[in-house]
């Protein structure tokens, strides 16, 4: 167990805060993730203070005393806030919280050190360390926190129904928690989120996805995203990756089941990739399948069109649960495209077809290839390894198209402009047209990629396209 007191000293910071509570008359203690984290042996960016007596008067002092004048107070809630030596410094004054139906925002009133301790979401966050000089480094852990770090487990001081119906959003945190440290659930908390999963519609959407994001960006995201299906809190944060459950396919490289299948590739992406935007592509790349299952004789279950289907999902997705919207073409882009690259493994495939892949993909060219192989999860080793090296034959493929005909950022050489000076053309879809003819003749190998032959088939094609001219 490590010696939480020795640990404490290595910040001197603290001795700071020790001498401005003696100034200032207050009951001072290192609280929550600060005290979880220097358990864990992680890296540590926030202090908070619980503070009994006057957590205004008290912060000011600390922060006049450490030279800070930019100080941040919250008189409503009685909290304040600085930042020192790349320290984020929170500070609380000891409090009671009661809660409305209707509203997830608490009524604060002046409470004890153990009102405030008590109304902590989880007892890995309730435990205490002071920080007076007279007891400097003393634990106090009335919810045996620490054991419950020990045992890896999250569970709540107090009864987790009356903890989430309080604060609903404590769902979410319980599964995070769970999902970042590779903890277990107690019981008592899954029990109690299932039954009250329905409580999350009093939270803003803006609060539930970055939970929800938080545990994407986990190091096993599936920890969390098990754990939302198991409760069927997934139905209310993200019904389309709940109704995957049970959504049975065939075995060829994917797992029996949708859902697991998917929970597989986003471990894999993720053992690959922190970037939290191809984690969610992975959660979402198979998102259609349970709307597009059909049962083939001879054949078993197919997903025709599943690809196209999910992509033209996402922008629904992404405005109901509010995210980012210039993530939108990426996430869509990887969705309808990760069943390309597969296609693409036969020594019988043209130039053409591996052109029309990089056009594309664009600038998401490796992350559909990471996705790609991500997406492969038999658990046959030997079936992985032949895919895999599949994937590199398709991968050898587009670099030596891509040096060839320099498609990294593909477009006609000959502009909109050049074409209707050459046609005695003004702006009109048959600008367009032509424009297209030219973009397919390079993807189709039939001219280079460049200005010079692009403008020759102009000349060639246009009295076709001007035949008709209206």
């Amino acid at each position: 167990m490590i010696n939480v007191k020795e640990e404490l000293k290595k910040y001197e910071v603290l001795k700071t805060a020790s001498k401005a509570a003696e100034e200032v008359g207050v009951e001072a203690y290192a609280v929550g993730g600060f005290i979880r984290d220097l358990i864990l042996k992680k890296e540590v960016e926030d202090i908070d203070f619980l503070i009994v007596g006057d957590v205004m008067k008290y912060a000011q002092t600390f922060a006049a005393s450490l030279g800070i004048n930019d100080i941040v107070i919250f008189k409503t809630f009685g909290t304040a806030h600085f930042n020192h030596h790349g320290l984020n410094f929170e500070f609380v004054g000891a409090r009671k919280e009661s809660y409305r139906k209707s509203s997830r925002k608490p009524d604060v009133s002046e409470g004890t050190f153990l009102d405030d301790i008590s109304r902590r979401d989880f007892t890995i966050n309730t435990i205490a360390v002071s920080i007076l000089n007279e007891n400097f480094g003393e634990v106090i852990d009335h919810f045996n926190g620490i054991s419950d770090i020990e045992n890896k487990l999250i569970r709540t001081p107090l009864d987790p129904k009356v903890t989430f119906d309080d604060d609903p959003l404590r769902i979410l945190r319980a599964f995070r928690f769970a999902s970042q440290l590779n903890f277990s659930v107690d019981d008592s908390i899954m029990n109690a989120a299932e039954e009250l999963r329905d409580r999350l519609e009093i939270v803003s959407q803006e609060r539930k996805t970055d939970e929800f994001l938080k545990i994407l960006k986990s190091p096993k995201p599936s920890i969390g995203l098990k754990l939302l299906q198991q409760t069927k809190v997934m139905e209310v944060v993200f019904p389309e990756i709940s109704q995957m459950i049970g959504v049975e396919q065939r075995e060829d490289y994917h797992h029996k089941d949708v859902f697991f299948h998917t929970l597989e590739v986003v471990d894999n992406i993720s053992n690959k990739s922190d970037d939290v935007w191809l984690r969610l592509a992975a959660l979402v790349h198979d998102i259609a399948k349970p709307r597009t299952k059909k049962f083939v004789e001879g054949t078993g279950w197919t997903f025709h069109g599943h690809e196209e289907l999910g992509a033209r999902m996402m922008k629904s997705v992404f405005r109901r649960i509010k995210l980012p919207m210039n993530k939108l073409d990426y996430v869509e882009r990887l969705v309808r495209l990760h069943l390309r690259p597969v296609a693409l493994v036969s020594d019988t495939v043209t130039d053409s077809a591996i052109r029309r892949l990089i056009v594309a993909a664009d600038e998401y060219l490796e992350d559909l290839i990471t996705l790609c192989r991500a997406d492969i999860t038999s658990k046959n080793p030997d079936k992985v390894e032949r895919y895999l090296q599949n994937y590199e034959v398709v991968m050898k493929k587009v670099l030596e198209v891509q040096e060839k005909d320099k498609l990294r950022a593909f477009q006609s050489p000959v502009s909109g402009e050049v074409i209707m000076q050459a046609c005695s053309l003004t702006p009109s879809k048959k600008v367009g047209e032509i424009k297209t003819a030219i973009e397919e003749a390079i993807l189709d190998g039939i001219i280079g990629n460049n200005y010079e032959e692009a403008y020759d088939y102009l000349l060639k094609i246009k009295d076709d396209f001007l035949k008709d001219k209206s």
